[in-house]
């Protein structure tokens, strides 16, 4: 991409720097977190990590930080109920395979090594169709967090919806793309 100064000469212009973060038992977060990376990569130079690789060193000049896990007992999972889901995919005839990175830490943990930074964050989840009441929602404690640390909310929190046998729904994968373009497409037009 190039721009032109006042004098006529054309420099080329740097692409926002996005990193996605995820946590993911399934799967499913991770293929929604991949999705909102490529409707972010026409706009923004992407980078998608599970939560257990996003060391302090990448957050360094991020122009705007996605985060994203599934909803355990109405929020952010905990060592329990990670546990539980672990156990749930080991038992004979469960069709559930761990994601290659399921084992590793979780966002809780990752929140408290955070530290505080200043910038544009957004946060999603993954969730059983339903009523927030019911299901609840990790993407608004996911938010809370990233407030708490300091980061700006560019969008409201998102949530994508999982099957009932622990599938994305059909049409949540290109819901997520759309989502990652509506977030570059409000940086590129400055109202962030």
């Amino acid at each position: 991409c190039e721009i032109i100064n006042p004098h006529g000469h054309a420099r080329e212009m740097r692409k926002m720097r996005v990193v996605i973060v995820y946590e993911s038992m399934y799967g499913n977060t991770h293929l929604v977190a991949d999705a909102i990376g490529t409707g972010l990569k026409l706009s923004a130079d992407v980078t998608v990590v599970p939560v257990s690789d996003a060391n302090p060193e990448l957050l360094r000049d991020v122009g705007l930080l996605v985060v994203g896990g599934p909803t355990h007992a109405h929020g952010m999972s905990r060592p329990a109920t990670r546990k539980g889901a672990a156990e749930a995919a080991g038992k004979p005839d469960s069709g559930l395979t761990l994601d290659p990175d399921a084992l590793g830490p979780g966002l809780r943990d990752w929140f408290g090594t955070l530290g505080h930074h200043e910038g544009m964050a957004a946060a999603f989840d993954t969730r059983f169709s339903g009523p927030p009441a019911l299901t609840g929602r990790a993407s608004k404690g996911i938010a809370r967090e990233l407030r708490h640390h300091g980061f700006s909310l560019a969008a409201e929190p998102e949530s994508f919806v999982v099957t009932k046998d622990n599938h994305l729904g059909a049409s949540e994968g290109a819901r997520a793309g759309d989502w990652g373009e509506r977030l570059a497409a409000g940086f590129t037009s400055g109202r962030h």
